[in-house]
């Protein structure tokens, strides 16, 4: 059930960037304006994320997991009959409140079933809709368009949705936590309008520029609030976000590495099916079908690595992981508008094979020596963490893709030679940041502090 919901939720967002340029015309709306669209849903997310781990813990996790879901589906079914530009914004501000408790809610249940000697296998389940998902988004997405309607990227989520529900309703388990306590206004309104403030700078930032007074403003402003909620949440009884958590070394370790690995992963994913489209020539569709070899290298080797953890350890496989990922980045530096499809959907194959060696570890590692109590805490930060690196790593690829793309244009480059030359470079940067994870990977993961995750060698 928490797969399906994640699956829709994660799915939502690639369908709807595909869609950007119907629904402008549908709208008869500017790009700054249908931007709102994705950004919109993305501040929301921002603001919700940092307070699902409390209302989780407090109201129970059945009860807030299926409002949540619930929340999303109805959004959804609003956003397929808006009528203005206006209504479709305001029903994906209300997507983002669902969405947002969606994933860390659903993590902290699954994590609470399995033991920690299990959550490796726990990780290859979460497999399914972190990586099909966003490699079904332009599949359906273009179908849907072509052939039947925009509403349809929405209205798809509505089975999806009431099924998931059903089972959760009938078959979950209620699960609340007595330390909850009172809830933290405080952290949250500081977590919201910061977390909320360089999300908008760092999706704003590559096209406005840095140096323009609303990024630099909602920047600055986003970090001084993060820093008051930093001093606030280790000074209150019962903050929103348990950033002590942090002194645990497992969980500080593994979210500074997945932040690199995820946030490679997201800004490779948010420029990839852009330069199958502008330089080579495809379809939403074909691209999808690009983008597809990657989900399925990480599927199938997720469940390989799944059994190779317990004796293994994670630290000699995400440092592999990341290692190989980095090496089947580096080819992308040098395409050509002439580079075979099929060349890069071999690569693409070997990308996802690269990243179940590192996410599944990383994933297992996390919750490695956190208490139940505070799985639903732990799984708030993760998604913040991971939300934010995200948007870090799209706003510093955008960045490197657009002022290399001006200074060729500059230089008299003809465009789409200097829009080669600016995705060149991006995913040069991509291989960097992969590289940057492994190494820190091999200077700070250790297997003995992961040893509760980890079968007894017999």
């Amino acid at each position: 059930m928490f797969v399906l919901g994640l699956f829709v939720e994660i799915m939502d967002t690639t369908i709807v960037n595909v869609a950007i340029p119907t629904l402008s015309t549908e709208f008869d709306s500017s790009r700054a304006s249908m931007e709102w669209v994705v950004l919109g849903y993305l501040l929301s997310l921002a603001i919700w994320i940092p307070a699902s781990g409390w209302i989780g813990d407090r109201i129970g996790t059945k009860k807030t997991f299926l409002f949540a879901l619930a929340t999303f589906t109805i959004a959804s079914m609003l956003c397929g009959q808006a009528h203005s530009l206006s209504e479709l914004i305001l029903f994906r501000i209300l997507q983002g409140v669902g969405g947002g408790m969606l994933t860390p809610v659903g993590t902290a249940m699954l994590f609470r079933v399995f033991p920690p000697a299990e959550r490796a296998r726990a990780s290859t389940i979460l497999f399914v809709p972190t990586v099909i998902a966003p490699a079904l988004g332009p599949l359906v997405g273009g179908l849907l368009i072509d052939h039947a309607s925009w509403r349809w990227i929405f209205y798809v989520n509505a089975p999806i949705g009431l099924l998931g529900f059903l089972f959760g309703f009938f078959f979950l388990k209620e699960s609340k936590e007595p330390s909850a306590g009172k809830f933290d206004l405080a952290g949250f309104s500081l977590s919201a309008i910061g977390f909320a403030g360089i999300l908008y700078a760092l999706s704003q930032g590559p096209e406005k520029g840095w140096g323009s007074f609303a990024v630099l403003m909602t920047g600055i402003g986003g970090m001084a609030l993060l820093a008051a909620l930093g001093w606030v949440e280790t000074h209150v009884a019962h903050p929103m976000l348990a950033l002590r958590l942090y002194r645990e070394k497992m969980f500080r370790t593994s979210n500074f590495i997945n932040t690199l690995a995820y946030g490679g992963f997201a800004s490779f994913l948010f420029l990839f099916p852009q330069m199958v489209q502008q330089m080579l020539g495809q379809s939403a569709l074909s691209s999808g079908l690009t983008s597809l070899p990657q989900a399925v290298g990480m599927i199938v080797m997720s469940q390989v690595v799944g059994k190779l953890y317990q004796s293994v350890g994670p630290r000699r496989l995400v440092i592999f992981g990341l290692s190989m990922v980095t090496l089947s980045n580096i080819p992308f530096s040098f395409i050509s508008l002439d580079t075979s499809l099929w060349t890069i959907r071999l690569l693409m194959l070997l990308r996802g094979m690269s990243m179940a060696f590192s996410f599944v570890p990383l994933q297992a590692v996390t919750y490695a020596n956190i208490s139940k109590s505070d799985t639903g805490r732990a799984s708030a930060i993760f998604s913040t963490q991971r939300q934010m690196s995200a948007a870090l790593g799209v706003a510093v690829l955008s960045t490197i893709f657009i002022s290399r793309f001006n200074h060729l244009s500059d230089l008299g480059v003809r465009p789409d030679a200097a829009m080669l030359g600016g995705y060149r470079l991006a995913f040069a940067a991509t291989a960097v940041i992969s590289g940057a994870g492994a190494i820190l990977a091999s200077l700070t993961l250790r297997d003995a502090d992961a040893a509760s995750t980890m079968h007894a060698k017999k």
